[in-house]
């Protein structure tokens, strides 16, 4: 049997770093974790191939090749989905297909053959075996959350990783919180299932085989989710595991009550995380509550973000906007607060109503869903009617988005980070795309760019000062422009 898996676009997106990745010579941000885990649960005797639509094209002689074509995406790429799925059918090869978009929303592609739906742990076998009998049913899903412990390694060889700048494993799926506009529970569950600190070692150590030395990503939507194995199994087996080794940073999403926990913190500084997304999403407390984020609720946001950062750890946070609880005064409260928090990294997106969320309901049983879930956090989109009125809220996203991201604000922040933040103890193998990199942003951010006046200033400031902190200052300055180039896009 030949399988011919295929990853669909991004779109420009802030989260594909398109803009920034072109400095050092990389394609995409990381391969497919998804479909090389998947790969690695077909029978080893089956021909594998990858096509990343993020880094090569998919060709005619691709098709000709494959039994099946294999395709996983989330909603952001649902319009390279389509395109894929099209060229498939016109080419009479048959495509199965799963992932989050293809488990939320199948209905909407009638032209694919299989659907394997939800967990694959679930769902792969028993399509497999009815394949290869000849009675494939065409949807196969399953309401159960399996366990993780026998998920095998990726085949990350499948990948040409020279093209990516990170690459994502998982640890956990599940998240022990409510928030009524993330569909994370619908899909995973509320109750965390982990893998084995074993599992998580034997990933890393394939990746260190293929030569592997830079930033890993660990895709869980809350890495502290349990806290007890964090702490007592999968920390300290990451810290041991790192003695010797040159290389591999790591980052991860997590909850704001990460920052109430310093055993916890020091563990995964020491362990060798650098970054951490959390969802803020709001200061406003009503707003907190009305969305069910009450995580967050009570305490002070700026505080808990300034604790991470201050333990070694680069915050970056999500922000919304559009809850029925927000007045006008909102957009300058967000604008505060991302100045003051020293957050370099601000997504910030108008509410939407994923498909399987209680936000969803509502707004259904309200008569206030329209359009489609972009998918997309920075789009200005929204799929429900809000409150205030819709032109009112994508004005004052719009002011948000243009003033944190101008040069002389954006800049501000870094610094106000860089200020407080301790250089990292990792120490990294050298590289000569990121020498080509700093020149690249001499050129065009420096000589040629708008922010050229602020680039120099953090660039002497941080030599002279935080020399250490030079590197991810330039870095952040690249950020910067590729921030600017997606919301361009969207708040002209």
């Amino acid at each position: 049997m030949k399988i011919l898996f295929v990853y669909p676009e991004f779109p420009d997106t802030f989260w594909s770093f398109k803009h920034a990745l072109k400095f050092i010579k990389k394609k995409a941000g990381a391969p497919p974790l998804g479909l090389l885990t998947v790969a690695a649960m077909l029978p080893a005797k089956w021909e594998k191939q990858l096509v990343d639509l993020n880094v090569t094209n998919l060709t005619d002689q691709d098709m000709a090749w494959a039994d099946y074509v294999f395709i996983s995406a989330m909603v952001v790429q649902r319009e390279s989905a389509r395109a894929v799925i099209h060229r498939c059918k016109t080419a009479g090869v048959k495509v199965v297909a799963g992932g989050p978009l293809f488990t939320m929303e199948y209905e909407q592609f009638p032209d694919v053959d299989y659907f394997v739906l939800n967990e694959a742990e679930e769902t792969l076998a028993p399509f497999l075996l009815d394949l290869l009998q000849g009675r494939a049913r065409r949807v196969y899903s399953s309401d159960k959350f399996p366990d993780i412990h026998q998920t095998p390694v990726p085949l990350w060889q499948m990948a040409d990783l020279k093209h990516y700048d990170t690459i994502s494993i998982q640890f956990s799926r599940g998240c022990p919180f409510n928030c009524d506009f993330c569909n994370v529970t619908t899909l995973l569950g509320h109750r965390p299932r982990t893998k084995t600190a074993a599992q998580i070692i034997a990933e890393l150590d394939s990746l260190y085989a293929l030569g592997w030395r830079k930033s890993v990503f660990f895709v869980d939507d809350n890495f502290i989710g349990n806290k007890k194995q964090i702490k007592s199994e999968v920390l300290p087996a990451l810290i041991e595991w790192r003695k010797g080794k040159i290389g591999m940073s790591f980052s991860t999403e997590a909850s704001i009550n990460l920052a109430d926990d310093l055993e916890l913190l020091k563990l995964m500084v020491e362990a060798g995380f650098e970054t951490v997304f959390v969802g803020i999403e709001t200061p406003n407390e009503d707003s907190l509550a009305e969305c069910g984020k009450n995580q967050n609720k009570g305490r002070d946001l700026v505080e808990s973000v300034k604790r991470l950062q201050r333990a070694g750890l680069q915050v970056q946070g999500g922000f919304i906007v559009g809850f029925d609880n927000d007045s006008p005064s909102i957009f300058q409260q967000q604008i505060d607060f991302i100045q003051k928090s020293g957050i370099v990294t601000a997504m910030v997106g108008l509410l939407q109503a994923p498909l399987g969320t209680r936000l969803y309901e509502r707004m259904q049983k309200e008569g206030r869903l329209v359009n489609e879930f972009s998918g997309d956090n920075v789009d200005g989109s929204t799929n429900i009617i809000p409150r205030m009125g819709l032109e009112p809220l994508r004005e004052g996203y719009r002011e948000i988005l243009s003033h944190i991201y101008a040069p002389k604000f954006y800049y501000e922040r870094v610094l106000t980070f860089l200020r407080e933040y301790p250089p990292p103890k990792i120490k990294f193998q050298f590289e000569p795309q990121y020498i080509l990199a700093l020149w690249r942003s001499i050129y065009h951010l420096g000589i040629h760019g708008v922010e050229r006046a602020h680039y120099w200033r953090l660039f002497f400031w941080t030599l002279f000062r935080r020399p250490r902190l030079f590197p991810l200052a330039i870095t952040f300055a690249i950020y910067g422009f590729h921030f600017r180039q997606v919301i361009a896009l969207h708040v002209s």
